[in-house]
Parts: structure tokens; sequence; C-alpha cells
């Protein structure tokens, strides 16, 4: 089987060297791919040097790389891992194990399981979001995956071929796994190590603007995924504004037979025709959406 090992990098100078030469090792028949993604120092150069194959993305952000690796790169089996050094690349062979026995579409490396991520993380708001975001994940989607921002996955070509990349940051790794999970592409967690990056070497991640950009991917998943419940939802929501609005209107009018909250009677009646839209729509998309999948699972079996 032919092996790709994708490296997106965004000034990762201090670290891209030792982590082409571990993968290297680890998988000397492997292809190693560096997608350069405008870095500002020589991590193209020390790539290169180090046996990679190095190409560029111009266009600034992880999901863009990512997109621009999927499409370009043919392979029968996929890794994709950051360049950071922070996920040690002898793990290799158990992530690539289940895809190589047609046990799994995506492989994805836990770092949660075994507390290393906890240990090793500087950065304690990030293990709130991570939490956080698996919480909102798993409960959605009815699944219980342990780590659903991981950088250290493996993929198959059925998986890779026809994962339409729509983000263009870090909620990629979000992203991917909402669309394993909504497509039923087959997922296996293997628990791997977590170190923190080396001297020297510095995050990219702003943990208030990422951990917004990966739950604002959630909330645009979870209304096109799941419109039925995300619609009944706001459903429920107006009805309730209506009822706390209304009740006082429909209480004067037993007891008086007049309405002199005229305002609020409007105001509730809104309410009440904005929640039964709401329940119409997700009728209608929820039908659209199971529509879409099945025509999704058509063309993939039409692939494979």
């Amino acid at each position: 089987m032919k092996i790709a090992i994708l490296i997106p990098c965004y000034n990762e100078e201090p670290t891209i060297g030792k982590v082409v030469s571990d993968f290297r090792r680890e998988l000397p028949e492997a292809e190693v791919y560096v997608y350069d993604n405008n870095s500002r120092d020589r991590t193209a150069d020390v790539a290169a040097a180090a046996g990679a194959i190095v190409r560029r993305e111009p266009r600034q952000g992880k999901g863009n790389v990512v997109r621009s690796m999927f499409r370009d790169v043919h392979a029968d089996v996929y890794v994709m891992v950051d360049g950071d050094d922070t996920y040690p690349a002898e793990f290799v062979h158990q992530l690539i194990a289940p895809v190589m026995r047609k046990e799994a579409d995506m492989v994805i490396g836990d770092r949660l399981s075994n507390g290393s991520y906890t240990k090793e993380n500087k950065r304690p708001f990030h293990n709130f979001g991570n939490n956080l975001v698996r919480w909102l994940i798993n409960t959605l989607f009815h699944s219980d995956l342990r780590d659903i921002m991981t950088g250290y996955r493996a993929f198959n070509r059925l998986f890779v071929k026809n994962m339409p990349v729509a983000s263009e940051g870090f909620e990629i790794e979000t992203e991917m796994t909402l669309h394993a999970l909504d497509k039923k592409f087959r997922i296996v967690e293997i628990p791997i190590d977590y170190r923190d990056r080396p001297e020297g070497s510095f995050s990219k991640l702003n943990t208030l603007s990422d951990g917004m950009r990966v739950l604002r991917t959630v909330f645009w998943i979870f209304k096109d995924y799941k419109p039925l419940a995300f619609f009944c939802t706001a459903a429920l929501v107006f009805f309730a504004c209506g009822l706390a609005v209304g009740i006082p209107v429909i209480t004067e009018f037993i007891a008086t037979r007049m309405i002199s909250k005229i305002p609020s009677a409007i105001l509730a009646v809104g309410f009440m025709m904005l929640s039964s839209i709401s329940v119409t729509c997700g009728f209608i998309l929820d039908t659209i959406v199971r529509q879409h999948r099945d025509v999704y699972q058509l063309l993939l079996n039409k692939t494979e």
C-alpha cells in the first residue's frame, strides 16, 4: 500500500526537521509531504533538507492546507500530523494498522485517555474547550468519542477523497470528526502519548478566538446536519416566550372579557407564529438532509 504522511506547517522551523526524520525512520517506504502555509522562517528549507516533499499553500489557515493536501496527494493510507513535534512518530504503526486491515476509515490518535495531554498541555482553557466540544458532539451524534480535536489521524483513500473541507482554520479537526459521524464512516480511536512543544517552538493557537471558531462550526453543523433538533429547539424557545408574554393577556381576558395589553397580545401571537414556522422548517430541512445522505451513500458506493 502507498502511504502518505501529510504535515501542515506554519513557522515550524525549530521542529519540522525532527518530525520529518522521525516519520521517515518509522515508515521509510512512505512519502512525507510538508505543506508550507506562508511561513516566515526556514520551515520549507529545513523540511526539504530532511527529505520531505515540500509544497506551498498560499491561502492562510490549516483548513485550506488540508483541503489542498486531500485534493493533491494520492495514496492508499494517509497520516496527518502536526509539524510541532507534539505527537510521537512511533505511534504511527498503531494508527495505520486498522486502516490497512480495512477495519476503519478514520483512526483518531486519542491524547486524552491516558492523561498525557492534560499533564503536558500548559493551557488549561484548552482542556476545558476539548471537554466542552467533546460533550457537545457526543450528545449531538449519540457517540462516545474521547478526543475530538486531535491533530494526529490516519485515513483511507475513501474518506480523504470524499471529505468536503469547508473550514479554513484549526476547526478542521472538528469538521472531520463531525463528517465521519454524520456519514457513518468507521472510526477507531487509538490511545497515544502527547508532549508539549519543545523549547523555542511557539503555538499559533489562540484559546479564545480558535475556541469560538470551533463552537461556531459545531453550531452550523448542528443546524445543517440535525435541522429537526435545531429548529425544534428554537421552536420551544419561541413557544416559551409566547407563553410568558401571552398568559397575562389570557388571564386578563378571562377575568374582564377585555384585552388592554394589545402590544403584549401581538407579541405573543408573533412568538407562536415563529414557533410553528420553526417546526415546519425543521421537518422540511430534515427531509432534505435525509435525502442528501442517501445520495451521498449512493455516490460513495460507486467510488468504492
